[in-house]
């Protein structure tokens, strides 16, 4: 199950957020016990790019496995 604070993984990319598949972004709050959650997304210096409340099929648990990958980000 993730929890507020955990890493999660983009599955479906969100193009009003400038966000892809892969992205990564840490749970902020978790809504009605796991369907829903609260995901910031952050710039390396720490500024924030969005807050987005995304279904559970929207995101994956980040693993032991994955690699970050750094891109751009759009500004919107």
């Amino acid at each position: 199950m993730i929890k507020e604070h955990s890493l999660v993984v983009l599955t479906e990319s969100i193009a009003r957020a400038n966000l892809v598949v892969g992205d990564v972004g840490v749970v902020v709050h978790v809504h009605q016990e796991g369907k829903a959650f609260e995901i910031e997304f952050l710039a390396l210096d720490g500024n924030t790019l969005a807050v987005e409340t995304l279904t559970a099929n929207q995101v994956r648990a980040a693993t032991n496995r994955d690699i970050p990958h750094v891109r751009q980000a759009r500004v919107a």
